[in-house]
Formats: structure tokens, C-alpha cells, sequence
């Protein structure tokens, strides 16, 4: 995910030809539907115990981080505010992207964040904050360490937060390779491509941000799956015995951004890329969606897509997943 300074300046060369063309998707059956009509990019959500459920998206309509709810998942509300109203030592004030929510066994929520890093302005970690008690609105509190940096590999964004069946938790995280890359597409379209992977970092199932071991690499961009400049925004689900891990390709400002998904049988991999596109632009009436964030359960979803010149909304939607056939489709 790129800040907004740069998506004023990239929109009037990826967007040129969309943007008069931008629509609401076509309201039939089994398709995504609107539900936050207001710049609220990457959503993930979290379902409380009360059943209701809490969107979460990058900076945006002066927050840090933005917070919706709804009692149905179909219709959402936009909360009038801040999640994240303090700053951990090591970050900048700006450009809070990709949060992600998830309940602990003690009550309390961990989120997950990207926040720009003050040693080198540009680039970001992936932070951690702990709600001040049990409510998932918040306020969350950061912890004074972030969980990964990886400046010197360009920094590191998109956490999304995993619970494994035998009670493993984990995070999957993208290497911002791209924001050290040579120029050209989504800063990384000029050889030599830097590499920009998905990793996967086992933490403690009791406090959910303390690592356990090293991060392993899962995924990575290819030009052989016309991945483009990147990969990002990954999540992960497992439904039965099939890991479907979920991602981004291509710049957020261009019209090849998608949505794609990979599988495997064990968490470590080997994730194999499907052949098909779960979302790209063109399907129900769609521009650039991307950032998408599947249940555990494996039956709805929340991403984004530009609804108007420099603005992503909100889309959910519906899925069936077929464990057997490794497909995932809208219903």
C-alpha cells in the first residue's frame, strides 16, 4: 500500500482511462455489494462475541485507523473514531496502513498495523497495539517495539493475523521491496525488480505479537503468473485441510490490480498460485479491487476498489469454497 500523497500523483496515469468509467458493481445475485461508501481502503474485520462485527481500514477521513460496524455484514456503519489515538516511539504520525484485528483468549483484541518508521521516512514496520480492554472499537495501545521492520529490504506492511488449527497463531506480512525498487510501475517496473514476499512469522498464541522463530517466505511475485511489480496484502484461511492464502497483484492505482488466491497443504508451503483471478476490473462492474480480507469461515469477505477518482470504498461479498478443488467462488 502506497500513501496518499502518491496516489494523487499516480492516479492521472493508471486511473486515466477508469476514472470517468467508475460504478457502483451491478447489484445480482452473488455479487459484491457496497457497504462503505467513503475512503476506507485494505478493510479486515473481526467478529465479537456479542456476534456484531468490526471493520478496520487504513488512514483515512482523518484517522489513524477507521473503524466500522455492522450486526448483519451487510449493512455497515462508519464510527466517528480513533483506534489508534497514540503513537509507539519508533513511528511517524502518517500513513497508518492495514490493520488487522484479532480476539485473544483473554478478551482483548491485538492489531496489527503499518506504521511509517522514523529512522527512514518512506518506509514502514509492522506494528503491534493491545485494546485497552474488551472492546473492539478500542482505544488500542501500541507496544513500544514494532513486530518487523526489514528497512534495508524496503520495510515491512499488510500484517494479517492467523489462528491455526491446533491453536498456532501466526502473521503474514509483505516485504515492501517495491518502495526500494528503480522507478517505473508501483516504484518497482524497472529491472532489476527487487523481490517483494510474503512471509510467514509464527508469534505466542497467549499475548499474539511475540515471535517465535524466524519469518519463512511463502510467496513472492513472478513474471511467469503476471504478478506485475508485486504481491501484497495477504491473509490466510484454512478451510479443512487446505491453506488458502489470499493476495494482491500489481500497483493499488492500476487497473490490473486483484484480488488472487494460492493453496497448500501445510502452513510453510509450497503455496500453488491459481490459475484464476477471484477479482480483477471489469467483474461486477469493478475497478482496481484489492486488499482483500476472507472469514475464517470461509463463506464472506471485505475489499476495496476505487467507487470514484482518488477514493477506495468498501465492497463485501459472499464466497463458497471448495476445499477439494482448491476453488473459490460468489454465491
Amino acid at each position: 500500500m502506497w500513501p496518499n500523497t502518491f496516489l494523487t500523483l499516480l492516479l492521472g496515469l493508471a486511473l486515466v482511462t477508469a476514472s470517468a468509467a467508475l460504478v457502483t458493481p451491478r447489484q445480482t445475485e452473488g455479487a459484491p455489494w457496497l457497504v462503505i461508501d467513503s475512503d476506507f481502503p485494505d478493510p479486515s474485520f473481526v467478529q465479537a462475541p456479542d456476534g456484531s462485527w468490526y471493520a478496520f481500514g487504513t488512514n483515512g477521513n482523518d484517522r489513524r485507523v477507521q473503524v466500522a460496524v455492522s450486526q448483519d455484514f451487510r449493512t455497515w456503519d462508519l464510527l466517528d473514531i480513533e483506534a489508534l489515538p497514540q503513537l509507539a516511539p519508533w513511528e511517524t504520525a502518517i500513513d497508518h496502513w492495514a490493520p488487522d484485528v484479532i480476539l485473544r483468549p483473554d478478551g482483548r483484541y491485538v492489531m496489527y498495523y503499518s506504521g511509517e518508521a522514523q529512522s527512514r521516512v518512506g518506509h514502514h514496520c509492522v506494528g503491534v497495539a493491545v485494546s485497552e480492554d474488551t472492546d473492539p472499537r478500542g482505544p488500542y495501545i501500541p507496544n513500544p517495539e514494532p513486530l518487523s521492520c526489514r528497512l534495508p529490504q524496503g520495510g515491512s506492511i499488510d500484517p494479517s493475523g492467523f489462528l491455526d488449527a491446533d491453536g498456532s497463531r501466526y502473521v503474514v506480512f509483505k516485504v515492501d521491496g517495491n518502495s526500494i525498487g528503480n522507478g517505473g510501475d508501483c516504484n518497482n517496473g524497472i529491472a532489476p525488480l527487487v523481490p517483494t514476499p510474503i512471509l510467514l512469522q509464527e508469534v505466542s498464541a497467549i499475548d499474539g505479537f511475540t515471535p517465535i522463530g524466524d519469518a519463512v517466505e511463502i510467496l513472492d511475485r513472478s513474471t511467469e503468473d503476471n504478478d506485475g511489480p508485486l504481491v501484497e496484502a495477504p491473509n490466510l484461511i484454512l478451510v479443512g485441510a487446505t491453506y488458502f492464502l489470499f493476495y494482491s497483484t500489481h500497483c493499488f492505482t492500476d487497473e490490473l490490480y486483484d484480488v488472487r488466491y494460492a493453496t497448500a497443504t501445510s502452513i510453510r508451503g509450497p503455496y500453488v498460485k491459481s490459475d484464476e483471478r477471484l477479482l480483477q476490473t471489469g467483474d461486477f462492474g469493478l475497478t482496481s479491487p484489492g486488499g482483500g480480507t476472507v472469514c475464517g469461515c470461509g463463506d464472506r469477505m471485505l475489499f476495496h476498489g476505487f467507487c470514484q477518482e482518488g477514493v477506495r470504498c468498501t465492497y463485501a461479498a459472499n464466497l463458497q469454497i471448495d476445499e477439494q478443488a482448491g476453488s473459490v467462488g460468489f454465491v
